[in-house]
């Protein structure tokens, strides 16, 4: 087990006051198997009133709004958490008991739909069938998948942005952690497979001694079912465990988005972010 601090520090620069604000926040880690939180708290600036709740997803949101003029908003997620690699809490299923649970679960019947994001082209649906007509149970296909795109593709930041999907980053081979996510999902799905994206936080340091606050990062990563859900990392080709803090799951990026909201005022603003994680434990 680990215990780790993320320090999650985000918001907008405006070129000219925002007159007012209203937004809504994933940041904050809940538990769940593998992980208990110790402490989660959220602080805004300038001050704003907050209301939480747990959205379709079951992801911790905090809403709020800033109505008086402000050239800047800054949103402090500061998390302390245990975390231990999870157990998997029901057996492995067949393919054909897969397809049964698909159609009786609301759930799984989103998860293996594909999204704008995810959306695979020819040549991911391909790589996809290939895998499968290899013969093999679930979790073997979906890890042979979540390999293969992470092997194939190099973690590259600036080649992407926020709104690009999967057929933008797999030709090129190239993205940060939410593309490379998105990919696997793509192949993941056309192989049948319900697959949900997963947000959260890495520890990219293991060697950092305790007490020594590092530079870490909002990552993504993927999880499928097989009659339980299994995580897996693609980017960084590792099972989950004790580097990675979940904070919430969807379809795709756009369902767990860290921040995002409106603003009266200009037209232009600027996104800051930056991520500290120490492991006290």
């Amino acid at each position: 087990m680990s215990r780790l601090r993320i320090v999650h520090r985000t918001g907008f620069r405006y070129a000219d006051p925002a007159t007012a604000s209203y937004n809504e926040a994933r940041m904050l880690p809940r538990s769940r198997d593998g992980q208990f939180v110790l402490q989660a708290a959220l602080e805004i600036s300038p001050t704003a009133t907050q209301h939480s709740y747990p959205d379709y997803w079951g992801t911790r949101v905090s809403t709020f709004e800033v109505l008086t003029p402000h050239r800047m908003l800054t949103v402090t997620a500061t998390s302390v958490v245990d975390v231990r690699p999870a157990q998997p809490d029901g057996p492995p299923i067949g393919w054909d008991e897969l397809s049964a649970r698909i159609s009786l679960s609301l759930e799984l019947a989103e998860c293996v739909v594909q999204t704008p994001a995810t959306d695979a082209d020819e040549e991911m649906v391909g790589i996809a069938q290939r895998i499968v007509a290899g013969g093999a149970g679930i979790d073997e296909i979906a890890l042979r998948i979540c390999r293969e795109v992470g092997e194939a593709m190099e973690y590259r930041s600036g080649v992407t942005g926020v709104g690009s999907t999967a057929r933008d980053a797999w030709p090129t081979r190239s993205g940060v952690c939410q593309d490379i996510a998105h990919v696997t999902l793509g192949m993941l799905r056309a192989a049948g497979i319900p697959a949900r994206y997963v947000s959260g936080y890495l520890h990219p340091d293991p060697t950092a001694a305790l007490g020594q606050p590092v530079t870490g990062e909002s990552h993504a990563w993927v999880e499928w079912y097989s009659g339980a859900w299994h995580g897996y990392d693609p980017t960084n080709l590792v099972e989950i465990g004790e580097s990675h803090v979940y904070i919430g799951h969807g379809r795709d990026y756009t369902d767990v988005a860290p921040l995002r909201g409106v603003y009266a005022g200009p037209s232009a603003s600027e996104l800051f972010v930056t991520v500290e994680v120490t492991r006290l434990e």
